[in-house]
């Protein structure tokens, strides 16, 4: 393959490797089980779905949390889901009972800041946004 005259121009290239990327074929098969770098534990686990604790590529601990969560058997699996939830449900309470509360107490701190400094530094200093500051201002 080669590049045309107006291809050249283009994109500013005189050879089709620096238009396309380059791919690799990864042959797990031929994979002998051992690990001596970061690309052989990710090819480790992909070939046999198992991560050591020793393995110390970028993300595999991760992978490895994700990979417990689908080997837990079918009642595991659903207490393992509840707790989650309810995680979830703890931060959704904390955020609707302080969360609430907190913008309250910025909008009483910008009110009391708008007659000393300009509306960008308040909403910088207090959170808000400049809209919020802006309405809080007109409110007055």
């Amino acid at each position: 393959m080669q590049l045309e005259t107006n291809q050249k121009e283009y994109y500013d290239l005189n050879r089709i490797f620096n238009v396309f990327p380059e791919y690799y074929v990864i042959r797990v098969n031929k994979f002998n089980k051992i690990a001596k770098d970061t690309l052989d534990e990710w090819i480790y686990f992909l070939k046999t779905a198992e991560i050591k604790d020793s393995f110390t590529a970028k993300g595999i601990k991760k992978a490895k949390k994700a990979l417990d969560v689908l080997e837990l058997n079918a009642e595991d699996k659903r207490t393992y889901d509840a707790y989650q939830e309810n995680l979830h449900y703890q931060a959704s309470m904390w955020e609707s009972s302080y969360g609430l509360g907190r913008k309250e107490e910025k909008l009483e701190i910008a009110k009391s800041l708008l007659d000393i400094l300009d509306i960008e530094t308040i909403a910088l200093k207090t959170g808000l946004n400049v809209t919020e500051v802006q309405k809080l201002k007109k409110k007055l």
